[in-house]
């Protein structure tokens, strides 16, 4: 399948899943936006990126069901729930299974920082934070700790600095 038609067809895919629901879609498009350009500039891949890509549009997808089954946006709630829907969002696309399992573990554990075993969870986990950090109206002084602890691309800490300013 054509690389920018997953893609897109993901986004809507992911945009009907959520419905009305408009702070999730500004989420996930927020997230896959830095993912790509963080991906972009890493030079990683066409097939990562676009597994990147996919990954990202679709890394909160699981949120829905947290909220309906356990009452909760935990993010242990959305790496439990968010695989099983994401391989059925996918089931139309005839991905080969190890780009779907790959973009699985992704979403599966994408709020588990200390499973990092590659650039492109490294990228979404950065593209994540950029957006949760503005969203949750965080403090510079947590702004840091982020920064020490978990950014390491180069295209994520500058965004990082430009956009919060720390340094």
């Amino acid at each position: 399948m054509n690389t920018n038609a997953l893609v897109k067809d993901t986004l809507f895919k992911m945009i009907r899943y959520f419905g009305n629901d408009v702070k999730r879609i500004n989420h996930a498009m927020k997230v896959h936006t830095f993912a790509k350009a963080i991906g972009e500039s890493e030079t990683i891949s066409d097939n990562q990126l676009q597994l990147l890509e996919v990954a990202a549009i679709l890394h909160d997808i699981g949120i829905k069901e947290s909220e309906r089954k356990y009452n909760s946006s935990s993010g242990t709630h959305q790496e439990i729930e968010g695989p099983p829907i994401a391989r059925e969002l996918l089931s139309d696309f005839q991905l080969e299974s190890e780009i779907v399992d790959r973009i699985c573990y992704l979403i599966g554990n994408h709020h588990t920082y200390s499973n990092v075993d590659g650039i492109d969870f490294q990228i979404l986990i950065e593209a994540d934070l950029l957006v949760n950090i503005f969203e949750d109206s965080l403090s510079e002084q947590a702004i840091k700790l982020l920064k020490e602890k978990y950014f390491k691309t180069k295209a994520g800490i500058v965004i990082l600095e430009c956009m919060y300013g720390v340094h």
